[in-house]
């Protein structure tokens, strides 16, 4: 069986994604350097979680340190990459853009030349649906434009895209490029909104909201996510493609999904929308269907409810992860 390498395995949509390679039999070889970006506390559940597996071998590595990685990569016959490693978010991206320009682009430089010395054929890098900007051209398709990135991290990962295609044009990787639509479900991040509002709202917190709270997303659970994300290993050539629920829908009818559940009106406290924030996500899916016979399986209602249980019943574990 093959041998995969995931970066930002202890991350959300990394954790996601050896969990479904292990359970396929694969061998995972598993980097993250745990930073604080958001609590740690979180990952390491995760990372003990993936720790069941007797096929998961794990790195506390960074991928901006070249040096590492290669000893890391000349000690196994890896038969893929997939590139979960980044710095996230939009709104602290315009306070330290600096960090995305490190990670998530000359991270994943350091990635594509290993891959081109070691002789790898596939690369997968993880992109996001930012790379869009705000454009009331919906939904968002794979041949739209994306050279107007709103905030240093969608630019960082357009950025990562372009050196994508120059190493599969000069070297013949196998470059797939996936652009995630806002990926939640258990072990989700604590600094997205909707492990905060399932929090806040459980503990009779306020909740902040950016804007009015008609502002949509293509909220896509991250199973399904995961599934996409390992179905890009069987593909040739260089191909970009959407993964999202296509389905948009707005973040107050997500805040009632989730009082409903938990039986508690939320107290929210309403802030002005963030310059940087795009009013609306939609994904148009058409390559993934095309390619890797994907498309989403799980509704926003039944994600939401697999979401609350799963916080529900976890929650000794995590009422001490900050957010």
């Amino acid at each position: 069986m093959q041998t995969i390498f995931v970066t930002g395995s202890a991350g959300f949509i990394g954790w996601a994604t050896c969990k479904l390679l292990l359970n396929k039999g694969f061998t995972v070889i598993g980097i993250d350097n745990i930073n604080d970006y958001y609590d740690p506390k979180i990952k390491e559940l995760r990372l003990q979680d993936l720790k069941n597996f007797q096929n998961f071998i794990f790195y506390k590595a960074d991928i901006e340190d070249f040096e590492n990685l290669k000893n890391i990569f000349k000690s196994y016959k890896i038969d893929g990459v997939i590139n979960l490693a980044a710095r996230a978010g939009v709104r602290a991206s315009v306070e330290n853009p600096w960090g995305y320009l490190d990670t998530n682009v000359k991270g994943t430089i350091n990635l594509l030349e290993c891959v081109k010395e070691y002789a790898i054929k596939n690369f997968v890098l993880a992109s996001t649906s930012s790379v869009y900007g705000d454009t009331e051209k919906m939904p968002f398709k794979v041949s739209d434009i994306t050279d107007k990135p709103l905030a240093p991290y969608p630019a960082s990962k357009k950025s990562a895209e372009l050196f994508c295609y120059s190493y599969h044009y000069l070297y013949g990787i196998n470059t797939i490029i996936p652009r995630y639509f806002t990926v939640y479900g258990p072990f989700g991040r604590p600094d997205m909104s909707i492990f905060r509002f399932i929090k806040k709202i459980n503990e009779g917190e306020p909740i902040t909201v950016y804007g009015d709270g008609k502002q949509k997303r293509d909220f896509t659970f991250v199973e399904d996510i995961a599934e996409a994300t390992v179905l890009c290993l069987n593909l040739e050539g260089f191909k970009i493609m959407n993964f999202g629920n296509d389905r948009p829908v707005e973040l107050i009818y997500v805040i009632n999904l989730i009082e409903e559940l938990i039986g508690k009106k939320a107290k929210i406290q309403w802030q002005p929308r963030h310059p940087a924030d795009i009013y609306a996500t939609w994904a148009d899916i058409s390559e993934a269907k095309q390619y890797i016979g994907w498309s989403p399986k799980i509704s926003i209602e039944e994600g939401i409810r697999i979401t609350v249980e799963w916080f529900k019943e976890n929650r000794d574990l995590l009422k001490d992860i900050k957010i």
